[in-house]
């Protein structure tokens, strides 16, 4: 039995959880939830065992001087809990880690003991997996989930994936069979810059994440730097011209395809958006990893306090004898 002490009784909890490592192109989904933590000044009040599901020598801890004293900071997964204000109060459960190296069912059942004593009313995964989208057009965002009562009321789509899995599609799973109701939102990002961080992959995944709980998340400089993102990427791929001609043809693919998605709840959808920034006195904003070969990825515009923006490195140039990666994004974004 978790007991849990100093935490008060939560408002229509809903737990969201993002993990780094393989479930995590270009740190959008974890950068996602640190986002969240840090704009509501989240307080946390649990963190599992490193030693039950971590192998130091793939994580490894850090040392670090406090005050002159040497102290170790130890991989982890920590729980923290916001309140988001206004004329729904709720709360948010926060859970933010490592992809564990061991004992995933157990991990899992942690988790969701935590859920079930804090009275959590819905799971939201954030994940985010490189696929062959252009950085020059929206990030494109799937809502997945296993129960299909659940994807005909919030307008997700009912998982039918098929292969390998990282935590994101087990936790889901563990939340299906425990009753609990559990989504997966998947941020495609470009495999030929899938360098950390990646802004504007964060921001998408952040407004679905409005849309779906209906509510109204401070962006801080998210805005800002996604479009210093784009521009420094804009700017790489002007450089060079095959890197310029791959592009463009990412974007005729992508521009063919969604076409006839240009919908009346697309574009509702985003109205909704501008009048819950605008009502809530906010501007609007501007609109290795998880792949369906199972592959992982290799930072820039902030490398860390202080140190101001740096150039992206050069983006790669898919290898031709390579599978495309189109259909990867669509697959391994059904697996949550």
């Amino acid at each position: 039995m978790i007991e849990l002490e100093g935490v008060p009784e939560l408002i229509d909890p809903v737990m969201v959880a993002a993990f780094e490592g393989w479930n995590d192109a270009g740190d959008a989904a974890s950068t996602a939830v640190a986002h969240l933590d840090k704009e509501w000044k989240g307080e946390v009040f649990a963190a599992l065992d490193a030693e039950d599901y971590y192998d130091f020598q793939v994580n490894r801890p850090t040392v670090f001087m406090d005050a002159g004293v040497r102290k170790i900071t130890w991989p982890t997964t920590r729980l923290s809990v916001v309140r988001v204000g206004g004329e729904k109060p709720r709360d948010l459960v926060l859970v933010r880690g490592i992809e564990p190296s061991m004992r995933w069912r157990s991990f899992c059942n942690e988790l969701l003991g935590f859920a079930h004593e804090l009275g959590v009313e819905l799971v939201v995964i954030l994940g985010a997996l490189l696929g062959d989208t252009p950085h020059t057009r929206p990030v494109p965002i799937s809502g997945t989930t296993s129960d299909a009562g659940l994807a005909r009321r919030m307008d997700l789509e009912e998982t039918k994936y098929e292969g390998p899995t990282g935590i994101v599609g087990v936790l889901q799973e563990a939340c299906t069979h425990a009753g609990v109701p559990a989504v997966s939102l998947w941020a495609a990002v470009p495999h030929y810059v899938s360098q950390p961080p990646n802004p504007k992959a964060t921001l998408a995944l952040l407004n679905r994440l409005e849309d779906l709980l209906d509510l109204r998340i401070p962006l801080g400089e998210l805005p800002e730097d996604a479009r210093a993102w784009q521009v420094g990427v804009d700017q790489l791929a002007a450089e060079d011209s095959e890197v310029a001609e791959y592009v463009q043809t990412l974007e005729e693919a992508r521009d063919t395809a969604e076409l006839p998605e240009a919908s009346g709840e697309a574009i509702a959808r985003e109205f909704e958006r501008y009048l819950r920034r605008r009502d809530g006195g906010g501007p609007p904003s501007p609109g290795g990893h998880a792949t369906a070969e199972g592959t992982e990825g290799g930072s820039y515009l902030r490398e860390g306090p202080g140190t101001g923006r740096t150039r992206p490195p050069k983006p790669s140039r898919p290898d031709p004898d390579e599978p495309d990666g189109a259909d990867g994004a669509d697959d391994e974004s059904s697996d949550d």
